[in-house]
């Protein structure tokens, strides 16, 4: 296009839409491409720390925990929590079902390339693991490239708080499984220590075991801390109750330690059970120390106080 000046001569100018397109807009398309890959890959991160857990207790309770040490087995149920952290925030992210099935299979096929080998004996279970895990990202980053359009743009999370589909949702199904999606990952990010908790006593259900009498100590002593730190002590009441707390689990480990060790075993985890209250009332009020902490304090306490008195 072209300006004529009043000496009628021409000058050429930028196409218009050009003159408003901000700078940096050729490079969006690769920023939006590696963006979706960092989060597609930190989600198969966490679909392996959040299902993995999961699949323990389910072979523990089958009496099928062997089971999961086979290479064979450990690599699909590898893929199915990286699959499954994938999806649930690829639809979260507005993506369609097609894009979710291709970066689901980029989990599986470089397992299932190297099973048949397996099984045949020409390769050992760690050169399973190692080839299937090597060739991962490069078939996340092909299932991307086929698919680049897909990738290559901004999504908008699948709706707002008005349930409506998100600007990239297909509007054909981003409907209940957007919603279902959404649902999912706000109890994820809201209920993260719970979640947290869950997978640090994982081994609590599976292996249980008596913890030393003096850890109760650690529970009074821990509110005083924090609530020193935070400032929340200056209550002479609230400090009064604080130390009657560490006061009342002193006693009780030292009875512990003195007792015999079936009646130890039922003392200590009483105290760690009986702490989990203590904990959500602290939760409820929202004193001393931060509701994420109490939350989380609630649930790692009750596991380990079930896990002594009524596992072993």
């Amino acid at each position: 296009m072209s300006e004529t000046m009043r000496d009628g001569s021409a000058v050429p100018t930028s196409d218009p839409d050009s003159r408003h397109e901000p700078s940096g807009t050729r490079h969006r398309p690769v920023l939006h491409f590696l963006r979706h890959f960092a989060e597609m890959t930190v989600a198969m991160v966490l679909g392996m720390l959040l299902f993995g857990p999961v699949w323990e207790v389910i072979a523990a309770g089958l009496g099928r925990s062997a089971a999961l040490g086979r290479p064979d087995v450990d690599a699909l149920v590898m893929a199915t929590n990286m699959t499954l952290g994938m999806s649930i925030w690829m639809r979260h992210r507005g993506h369609r079902w097609g894009p979710v099935a291709g970066m689901g299979a980029a989990m599986y096929v470089p397992f299932l390339l190297f099973l048949p080998a397996y099984w045949l004996g020409a390769v050992s279970g760690d050169v399973l693991l190692m080839a299937g895990h090597v060739l991962m990202l490069p078939a996340m980053l092909l299932a991307m490239l086929l698919r680049r359009t897909e990738y290559t743009r901004h999504h908008r999370t699948t709706g707002a708080a008005t349930g409506s589909p998100g600007r990239d949702a297909a509007p054909s199904d981003a409907g209940t499984t957007g919603r279902t999606s959404r649902r999912i990952v706000a109890m994820l990010k809201h209920r993260w220590p719970t979640w947290l908790a869950l997978v640090m006593t994982i081994d609590a259900w599976v292996d249980p075991v008596v913890l030393d009498p003096w850890t109760l100590l650690v529970l009074p002593i821990g509110y005083l801390v924090i609530g020193t730190v935070r400032r929340q002590l200056g209550n002479p009441w609230m400090l009064a109750l604080q130390l009657g707390g560490l006061a009342g689990y002193l006693g009780l480990a030292v009875v512990a330690v003195n007792a015999s060790d079936d009646v130890a075993r039922y003392l200590v985890g009483a105290g760690w059970l009986a702490h989990s209250v203590w904990d959500l009332a602290h939760h409820r009020a929202n004193k001393v120390v931060p509701r994420g902490y109490s939350e989380w304090c609630a649930v790692l306490d009750a596991v380990l106080g079930i896990s002594m008195i009524f596992l072993l």
